[in-house]
């Protein structure tokens, strides 16, 4: 393992007045990503030096993701030896290798043993670290860069709705008045009476009435709001254009200081095209000399979705009557022979795809997702409208903003006549929702307000942009004190 002291290359000294940013991603990939095209970035900027920090069993995906931006070092954390966390698989180094969302809260304990090296290599740091950007389930590395002297920004990975919605979910506890009412309660936001949030709108734990369930996840829920609390700043990978009501609320009521520097993923380099392009990206270039608009589909990578509903949303795909390219998690789910059946019209694909290449393709017209932020944020920027489904974790709150922007429509659960817990939704509400983000006019609607939506995203992200500019005053205020 590289030494702390080793993070400056041959570089440093013509760089040696720019600020040093320490960035620690938690162990998922839809975390660390955001935070690797920030480091681009600032490198491409010349803003300032990076170096980030992460476990052995992680680093090969860091430093691909880095690959292009010159001068940045990853550290490897190694776990110690012989340790065994109840609830955490053996070996497990990042959280697409737990079994179920509950082994989180044991997960983000195990990853706290990193603390005492994580906090010998900071202190050792040669050029000294400026700040460290920690992601808040890290929120020991907090209070570790706290204890050395070194100031941090937080970072989540989501939007800032979720975090202003999470701050009035935690202080007004609506579960309360809506567990029990009608199905049709809605809990209104004092600061934001036109949101008006559902029993299914909150997250888990805090759609349960009961205060004693789920502790764990209170727990660490609790760890994490502490960790931004008592950070320098939060960033947040979102724009002004998109949601400023939310950005300027933070800023004066809650804090600490937002920096909306959004969507990161713009400033991520276009990968060059390979020799042999993949299958699908031939499959989407056929379809689009064809003139024919496809529907992309992918429904999340972390979370498991039940063989039993993936086989009704190939039903859905199958008898909607639209070109569409699914990327199918897990790789071995068992879709009743689809790929067969629609051969020609539909691509089922089971290996790694290039999202954000599939999205910016022009023969992609629509997007059917788990709305995930990353998935949200990069639908945005380039400007394909969502067919939204969420599922699990911050996923809701995510659809309550995609609803308010008029950028995407809903996947309905049904609530009636269900014959298994594993099936949510019915192949029929898959197909019709899919027509009509391809064919209908809510779709139509959607597709314009997402096309002025991704112009005003590339707009913040040019140079004199919002997003531009804050990037340029957060790391100018590292030289401001503390």
């Amino acid at each position: 393992m590289a030494s702390a002291k080793s993070c400056s290359g041959g570089a440093r000294d013509a760089q040696v007045q720019l600020p040093h940013v320490v960035m620690f991603p938690f162990m998922a990939k839809s975390h660390a990503t955001p935070l690797t095209h920030l480091a681009h970035l600032l490198r491409r900027r010349q803003l300032a030096t990076v170096t980030f920090f992460t476990t052995p069993g992680n680093a090969a995906f860091l430093r691909a993701a880095l690959s292009g931006a010159d001068g940045v070092a990853v550290l490897e954390l190694p776990f110690p030896d012989d340790v065994v966390i109840p609830g955490v698989p053996p070996g497990a180094e990042c959280f697409e290798a737990l079994d179920s969302l509950s082994s989180l809260p044991a997960f983000t304990a195990a990853v706290s043993l990193l603390r005492p090296r994580f906090e010998e290599e900071l202190a050792a740091m040669r050029p000294p670290a400026s700040v460290v950007v920690a992601d808040a389930f890290l929120y020991w590395a907090h209070a570790a860069a706290a204890a050395v002297g070194v100031r941090t920004l937080a970072f989540f990975g989501g939007n800032m709705f979720l975090h202003v919605m999470m701050e009035v979910i935690v202080r007004d506890n609506p579960v309360a008045m809506l567990a029990g009412g009608a199905s049709d309660a809605a809990f209104t936001v004092p600061e934001f009476p036109h949101v008006q949030l559902s029993l299914d709108d909150l997250p888990f734990p805090f759609n349960e009435p009961d205060l004693m369930a789920a502790p764990s996840m209170r727990k660490m829920g609790a760890k994490l709001l502490k960790a931004i609390a008592d950070s320098h700043g939060l960033i947040v990978n979102t724009f002004q254009a998109m949601e400023s009501r939310y950005i300027d609320h933070w800023n004066r009521h809650v804090g600490p200081r937002a920096w909306p520097v959004g969507p990161l993923c713009l400033a991520q380099p276009t990968t060059p095209p390979l020799d042999v392009a993949p299958a699908w990206m031939r499959w989407l270039d056929e379809k689009a000399v064809a003139g024919r608009a496809v529907l992309y589909v992918m429904l999340g990578t972390t979370v498991a979705v039940p063989g039993a509903q993936l086989r009704e949303v190939a039903d859905g795909l199958e008898h909607s009557g639209l070109d569409f390219l699914w990327a199918v998690r897990p790789v071995d789910a068992d879709l009743g022979g689809v790929e067969e059946r629609v051969r020609g019209r539909g691509m089922v694909v089971r290996e790694w795809v290039d999202q954000r290449a599939i999205l910016r393709h022009d023969g992609v017209k629509g997007f059917m997702s788990h709305c995930g932020w990353n998935s949200v944020i990069e639908s945005v920027s380039a400007g394909v409208p969502l067919a939204v489904w969420p599922m699990s974790a911050e996923q809701p709150l995510n659809a309550k903003l995609v609803d308010e922007l008029k950028i995407g429509i809903r996947v309905v659960p049904s609530k009636h006549g269900m014959t298994s817990t594993l099936v949510r939704v019915r192949s029929e509400e898959v197909a019709s929702v899919a027509k009509e983000l391809m064919k209908g006019e809510k779709g139509a609607e959607a597709a314009r307000n997402m096309a002025a939506l991704a112009a005003k995203a590339r707009e913040a992200v040019d140079e004199g942009g919002s997003s531009w500019r804050a990037v340029e005053e957060m790391i100018a205020g590292l030289g401001q004190p503390a």
